[in-house]
């Protein structure tokens, strides 16, 4: 997330032309834009990390039900 919104800081303000960003070339932003989308639509899956979070959020619902069934119990 803050990958896009360093691309969207840097094209408003090249495209307003603010300080040294006047200079720089569309293409820089394009690069990076483009590097954004190879990694959230390949390097994040080979890598496992569009999961991770998910599997995450899921083992610490099960710890969470087990934990109130257990106590519930006694």
């Amino acid at each position: 997330m803050p990958l896009i919104i360093t691309i969207a800081v840097l094209s408003l303000l090249k495209y307003l032309e603010v300080g040294f960003l006047d200079a720089l070339s569309w293409w820089w932003i394009i690069g990076l834009a483009g590097f954004a989308f190879i990694y959230f639509e390949f390097l994040e899956r080979m890598l496992g990390l569009d999961k991770r979070k998910d599997h995450a959020h899921f083992e610490k619902m099960k710890k969470d039900r087990l934990k109130r069934s257990f106590d519930k119990s006694k």
